[in-house]
């Protein structure tokens, strides 16, 4: 009788941590997400994204550290799945550019989701892919 209460136990214990992560995904736009940038193949930038969704607005940074940039804006249509994101960056100079993306939400029921999109940051343009981790 004790070794049925105990897997009874184990499965009711397994089965509340699964639904436990399955809510902590939030909105699909949530969480930290790796990929990279450029105006070609060959000329390539890493990025990493943190991104929260408030219950109204994305907000977050774009490679986090010293030098993070942060979004200005985001936002998600989840009618076309469209990803849109705004920051004023540094470039090489020192000079603040707006970097500005728009892309394509993909994969919106696997936790590795993706985003893949165009970019123009001031008078370059090119693509982008990001993964969430």
């Amino acid at each position: 009788m004790r070794l049925k209460a105990a897997c009874l136990l184990l499965t009711l214990a397994g089965a509340a941590a699964t639904l436990s992560v399955s809510a902590q995904q939030g909105h699909p736009m949530s969480g930290t997400w790796a990929g990279d940038w450029g105006p070609n193949a060959t000329r390539r930038t890493q990025v990493t994204l943190v991104m929260n969704w408030d219950g109204k607005k994305i907000s977050g940074l774009i490679n986090p550290g010293p030098d993070s940039v942060p979004i200005l804006n985001a936002a998600l249509d989840s009618s076309k799945w469209a990803f849109h994101l705004e920051a004023d960056a540094k470039d090489p100079d020192c000079k603040v550019l707006r970097f500005v993306a728009d892309g394509k939400l993909d994969n919106i029921g696997s936790y590795n989701r993706t985003v893949t999109g165009t970019y123009t940051y001031g008078t370059q343009k090119g693509d982008f892919k990001i993964k969430r981790d």
